[in-house]
Order: structure tokens, then sequence, then C-alpha cells
């Protein structure tokens, strides 16, 4: 198990236990984490599970793939540290990852 923290657009936090190998919007889901919608379930199909990781974080969770920068451009809020959940398995690396949800989905 890892530790990753959640932080909404409010400044609110909440740090749950991920399971090794889950997406980062699964352990969101399952943790009921405000800010996660994940319409399409994880398969990459929206922008709904968008997550902004924390600029220490960048090098260890790495850039996206070519496929998720496509969907990102259906993000709202867009930066370069946008990255969507469903995309990011939770790895050992990850212990203490910070990611913050934006405003609105989109």
């Amino acid at each position: 198990m890892t530790k990753i923290t959640f932080e909404d657009h409010t400044g609110q936090c909440v740090t749950v236990e991920a399971k090794l190998g889950s997406t980062i919007m699964e352990v969101a889901i399952q943790n009921n984490v405000a800010g996660i919608v994940a319409e399409c379930g994880g398969a990459c199909a929206c922008a709904t599970c968008h997550v902004y990781v924390d600029p220490g974080w960048m090098d260890t969770v790495g850039p996206p793939g070519e496929s998720e920068r496509d969907m990102l451009e259906f993000a709202n809020g867009v930066r370069e540290n946008s990255r969507l959940s469903c995309q990011l398995k939770v790895r050992e690396a990850f212990e203490g990852l910070i990611v913050r949800t934006p405003a609105e989905q989109g």
C-alpha cells in the first residue's frame, strides 16, 4: 500500500492508502474523493478524472502518453502538470504523491 494525498480546489486534503497496481482514479473512486467523476470508468475516453500532479512529483510520475495528451485537450484548465488519473498506476515510488483536483471536470 502507498499513501496518496488528494487536494481539492479549496485546499481540502484527504490522504488514502492506495493498492499497488491500481490507478489513481480507482483509488479516488474507492475512497469517495470529491472532484473525480470518471465517466468512462478509466478507459482514457474522457477527461473527467483530470488532476494536477504536484510539481515536485512530475519526474516520478512522468509525462502523459499520446492518447492521454489527446484526451487532455477536452479537459478544463489544463496545465503543464495535468494528467488523467486513470493513466497513473500506483507504484511504490508514489509513496506520498500529491494530486490536486480542478474546480470542475470537463
